[in-house]
C-alpha cells in the first residue's frame, strides 16, 4: 500500500516562495513617531468676528454644544456667536476657568448654563455639587458675569430621563435645581430662557433613549429656542 506523501507539492512551494520575496520587496510602512493633532471641533473651534456685529457667548455644558453651530446659523449676519472652548460640566469648574473664557473682549449677549453635572451623583448620596453649594456658586458667576456689562441669559437644566441611563449614571431631582438657579436669576434680574418647559412636551421625539442628550432634531429645536431669546436682547441698531 501507497502512503500518501506529507511532503508539500511543487505549487505549494512556489506560492510560499513568492510571498517571502514579495514581503521583502514592500516593507510595511514606517509609522510616523509624531501623531498628528485631531483637527479642532467646529464647535469649540474659534471663530472670527464679522466686524460690525454684535458679540454673543454661549456658556454650557454638552447639550449646548449640541445646539451651538445651529444657533449660529441661526444668528447669521446678525451676530458673532461664540462659545467656550470645552465643555463647561459643573459651577466648580465654572468659576475656575470663567475668567479665561470671558477673555479680554466686549461681550453683548451671554447666554449660560450649569446643572446637570452639578446634579450628578459622583457616589451613592453625594452630588458633584449639592444644591446649598450650587445656590452659591451660581450667585457668584452671576456677579461675574454681569460685571461685564453683557445682557445675561440663563437657560434651565434640561429633562433627565427616568430609569436606567446609558452610560449609568445618576442624578438628583433637575427641578430641584432649576428652582435654585430660577431663584437666583430673578433675584439678580439675569432673563431665563425656560429651555425644560419648551421641550418636555416633545421629549418621546427628540431626546435620545435612556439618555440626557437630545438628536438632531432635539438640538435643533433648542437651537431656536436659543437663537431668538438671544436675537431679542441684541444692542438695536
Amino acid at each position: 500500500m501507497k502512503l500518501p506523501s506529507l511532503l508539500p507539492t511543487a505549487s505549494a512551494l512556489a506560492w510560499l516562495a513568492l510571498s517571502i520575496v514579495c514581503s521583502a520587496q514592500d516593507p510595511k510602512p514606517k509609522t510616523d513617531a509624531k501623531k498628528a493633532k485631531p483637527a479642532p471641533s467646529p464647535v469649540t473651534a474659534p471663530i472670527t468676528d464679522e466686524p460690525g456685529l454684535p458679540r454673543v457667548l454661549l456658556i454650557g455644558d454638552s447639550i449646548s454644544m449640541g445646539y451651538t453651530l445651529s444657533v449660529r446659523e441661526l444668528l447669521k449676519s446678525k451676530a458673532n456667536v461664540h462659545r467656550i472652548p470645552a465643555n463647561g460640566g459643573p459651577t466648580v469648574n465654572g468659576l475656575k476657568n470663567l475668567k479665561a473664557w470671558l477673555g479680554t473682549g466686549k461681550w453683548d449677549v451671554i447666554h449660560f448654563n450649569f446643572g446637570i453635572h452639578d446634579a450628578k451623583f459622583m457616589q451613592p448620596a453625594q452630588q458633584q455639587v449639592p444644591p446649598a453649594d450650587y445656590d452659591r456658586n451660581l450667585r457668584d458667576i452671576v456677579k461675574q458675569l454681569q460685571a461685564t456689562g453683557a445682557k445675561l441669559i440663563w437657560a434651565t437644566i434640561t429633562p433627565i430621563p427616568d430609569g436606567d441611563l446609558n452610560p449609568p449614571r445618576a442624578f438628583d431631582k433637575v427641578p430641584t435645581y432649576n428652582a435654585i438657579a430660577r431663584k437666583v436669576m430673578e433675584e439678580t434680574g439675569v432673563a431665563i430662557n425656560d429651555l425644560n418647559a419648551a421641550i418636555t412636551p416633545h421629549l418621546a421625539k427628540l431626546q435620545n433613549p435612556k439618555d440626557v442628550h437630545f438628536n438632531r432634531d432635539g438640538s435643533e429645536f433648542l437651537a431656536k429656542q436659543v437663537a431668538a431669546k438671544i436675537e431679542a436682547q441684541l444692542p438695536k441698531k
